[in-house]
């Protein structure tokens, strides 16, 4: 799969200088999902696989207790600011957790490891594009009550988001909060803290799609996740404090940078008939 880093290894048997740069990662993630309520968990994945070692599959499915259990902690920070608005982040986590849990369960055993490594690489590229343009058109997206309620068209977000999740091993917070504000009429604040709510509903199903068919190292869940946890924590306090539009434009170039990088790595498993010819 192209690891860039060492062979594939499982549990904590990394060098140290891996281990170093796998935790500052995790902080990074963690600190993106407080600040902006989403986009961060992307790259989870990538770090487990490109980083950690470990394989693909594995890592999607180690990836959302990781985003979960963060999300979650960030959602009680948000809520203690009351930035979370509970019901509505029920309504939309019920229809994403279905998709989430169908997705993981039914249509990720029948894709290669690769194929959803080259997914994910196409999701981190479009939630670079959606972070380019929220920043463009900074905080104040909808005037509050400008706009009706579009249910049916933030239940099919709810659906999409669910199925990526369970596909890629994502939370989908770059999707989440655009559809809260847009189709809900949330405040930005308020969608992103709701949004972090929703993301530790959709990721604990997709969990539960995957339990029993993959190898989890928990020791190392539990220290990556505290990690990131701390992360979140400083980006929930830091929220009001930073620049949105710089600091979504800054991670937006990240993510571009990673996305491309994991999609030439997999490019194989999106077109299979030039791979089996190659191999003749």
């Amino acid at each position: 799969y192209g690891k860039i880093f060492h062979p594939s290894i499982s549990g904590l048997r990394h060098p140290t200088t891996l281990q170093i740069l796998g935790f500052a990662l995790a902080a990074l993630i963690g600190l993106s999902l407080g600040l902006l309520g989403g986009g961060g968990s992307v790259l989870t994945v990538p770090v487990f696989v490109y980083v950690l070692g470990f394989d693909p599959k594995d890592a999607i499915a180690m990836s959302l207790p990781v985003v979960g259990a963060t999300s979650l902690v960030g959602a009680a920070s948000h809520w203690r600011s009351g930035n979370v608005r509970v019901k509505t982040a029920l309504l939309f986590g019920v229809v994403a957790m279905a998709g989430s849990y169908g997705a993981a369960r039914i249509l990720a055993p029948l894709m290669s490891g690769a194929l959803q490594l080259a997914l994910l690489a196409i999701v981190m590229l479009a939630a670079a594009v959606s972070m380019f343009r929220s920043a463009g058109r900074g905080r104040s997206v909808v005037p509050e009550g400008d706009r009706p309620l579009a249910l049916p068209l933030l239940g099919l977000v709810a659906l999409l988001v669910g199925a990526m999740t369970g596909i890629v091993g994502i939370g989908g917070g770059f999707l989440i909060v655009p559809a809260l504000v847009l189709l809900a009429r949330v405040p930005i604040k308020e969608a992103i803290g709701t949004s972090l709510l929703v993301i530790a509903m959709n990721t604990a199903s997709g969990y539960v799609g995957y339990a029993g068919r993959t190898t989890m190292a928990w020791g190392f869940l539990a220290a990556f996740t505290l990690v990131a946890i701390g992360g979140i924590l400083a980006g929930s306090r830091l929220v009001q404090y930073v620049s949105q539009a710089q600091l979504k434009r800054a991670f937006a170039v990240f993510l571009i940078a990673v996305g491309a990088f994991v999609l030439v790595q997999n490019r194989h498993a999106l077109v299979p008939t030039a791979r089996a010819a190659e191999t003749r």
